[in-house]
């Protein structure tokens, strides 16, 4: 069976929004290889090049569960938002 991971992938760092809408499924490699030329991980699964698009995470679930893929859910770390004042600047 195939296995797969469910995430909800980083911002971009040019970015400056907040907004993760869409969870990730990939399927994970079994089988890397190192290339003898060039020193390159490879694989011959094709699998690991896909990454399908849901917008929530219940739907990426149930994908997986009709499809019968093992998989992984990694959770988003919440963030923490410290509220600053510019007077804070000065008053050190």
């Amino acid at each position: 069976m195939k296995k797969a991971i469910i995430y909800i992938p980083n911002k971009n760092p040019m970015q400056s929004g907040l907004s993760k809408n869409k969870w990730i499924l990939e399927y994970k490699t079994e089988d890397p290889v190192k290339n003898p030329l060039m020193g390159w991980e490879s694989s011959s699964d094709t699998f690991t090049e896909i990454k399908l698009e849901f917008s929530s995470r219940d739907l990426a679930i149930n994908y997986a569960k009709k499809k019968k893929i093992d998989f992984e859910i990694i959770e988003p770390k919440k963030r923490k938002i410290v509220k600053k004042s510019y007077a804070d600047n000065f008053l050190k």
